[in-house]
C-alpha cells in the first residue's frame, strides 16, 4: 500500500489490506523455505547416494525445487496485485 493511499483509505480497511500483504509475503517465504529444502535434499542425496536410481531421484528433486519457487513467486506477485486493485477500487469509490 502506498503511502499516498493511507489517507484516502478507512482505517479499517487500510488495516485489512496490510495484514493481507503480510500474510502474502510469509506465505512467499514458506514457499522459499520449502523450495531451499527440497533442493538440499535433492543435492545432498546426489552426493551421498550411489544407486542411479536414487541420485536421479536426487536431481529431479533439485528440479522441482525450481517448480516451487516459480509458483510461490507468481501466488506472491498475483496476491499483491489484486490486493492493490482491491484497494484501487476503494480509493476511487471514497471509501
Amino acid at each position: 500500500m502506498t503511502p499516498q493511499m493511507y489517507g484516502r483509505v478507512p482505517v479499517k480497511d487500510g488495516l485489512a489490506a496490510e495484514r493481507t500483504v503480510l500474510a502474502a509475503e510469509r506465505t512467499f517465504l514458506a514457499y522459499m523455505r520449502s523450495a531451499f529444502a527440497i533442493f538440499i535434499t535433492g543435492m545432498t542425496g546426489s552426493q551421498l547416494l550411489t544407486n542411479t536410481v536414487l541420485v536421479g531421484t536426487s536431481y529431479v528433486l533439485a528440479a522441482l525445487s525450481l517448480l516451487v519457487f516459480a509458483v510461490g513467486v507468481w501466488r506472491f506477485v498475483r496476491s499483491r496485485r489484486v490486493t492493490m486493485a482491491m484497494l484501487e477500487r476503494l480509493v476511487s469509490s471514497g471509501g
